[in-house]
């Protein structure tokens, strides 16, 4: 039994290890890609342009409308938190690579789940997702008003993370944040307090990465239905959806998968 589990453990590997930066970069791609297809590149809206196009449409501004303006965002808040929190994540046992013993015993080797040019890379990505959320012509005094606060407040948010995603990926588990300091998960005793503390850290962690995609995922998708009626009315026919949802959708499905894989090993540590 146990050869067939190191297989099957070992054929997942790739899959667990490039499943967030590809699903970053489509998350990315479709967002920024068309939502409304058209022949005139000035009637495409991109899902970049929903937040700030659905403040002029008119059922939206009389109220019959009602949606979450800052929802539009959502789908660059998971991309930029994803990749901070994870960019300095250690091989878990869901992904790490596992080698036999003399004794026929499985050894686990949590080595860094990237190098540093893909950490580079990730974390470049992230900080330009989270500068996306810069409204057109800004200043600085715009971004205090209320109708820009919670979004400025989310890029600061991400940016943060970034500038100490070297720290927070030490609280991917209790084992990484033991072993960073040169620790052991046996020495600190797996029903001591500090170990369920790390461990409550960690969930909370990985909760926030599979909520961040899920809202991202419902959020835009579900307003962007709410006011297409609106649009095809403005358009004076039923508009051609582009694929930059579908693509947006399954990278925020990959992001989703991930983060949950994360808590799975977490919960069999």
């Amino acid at each position: 039994m146990q050869p067939i589990q190191h297989l099957f453990t070992r054929s997942l590997n790739p899959l667990h290890r490039w499943l967030l930066p590809v699903g970053a970069l489509c998350t990315f791609f479709g967002y920024v890609r068309p939502w409304i297809a058209h022949k005139a590149a000035g009637l495409a809206v991109l899902g970049l342009d929903l937040g700030e196009l659905v403040k002029f449409l008119h059922p939206v501004q009389q109220g019959e409308i009602r949606l979450w303006r800052e929802g539009f965002y959502l789908p660059l808040v998971a991309v930029s938190i994803s990749l901070s929190l994870n960019a300095f994540c250690r091989s878990s046992s869901a992904s790490g690579r596992q080698d036999a013993n003399a004794d026929g015993t499985v050894a686990e080797e949590r080595g860094p789940r990237y190098g540093w040019p893909v950490r580079i890379a990730l974390l470049l990505l992230a900080i330009v997702t989270a500068l996306n959320l810069l409204p057109p012509a800004w200043t600085p005094r715009l971004l205090l008003t209320p109708e820009f606060r919670l979004q400025a407040a989310a890029m600061v948010l991400c940016l943060a993370l970034v500038a100490f995603s070297p720290l927070v990926g030490i609280l991917q588990s209790p084992r990484s944040l033991f072993e960073s300091f040169g620790g052991t998960a046996d020495a600190a005793g797996r029903r001591g307090c500090l170990w369920r503390a790390a461990w409550s850290i960690a969930l909370v962690r990985g909760s926030l990465l599979v909520v961040s995609a899920g809202a991202a995922i419902y959020f835009p998708v579900a307003q962007f239905r709410l006011v297409l009626p609106t649009l095809a009315e403005l358009y004076g026919q039923t508009p051609e959806i582009g694929w930059g949802p579908a693509l947006m959708v399954a990278g925020l499905t990959g992001l989703l998968v991930h983060g949950l894989s994360d808590i799975s090993s977490l919960l069999r540590e």
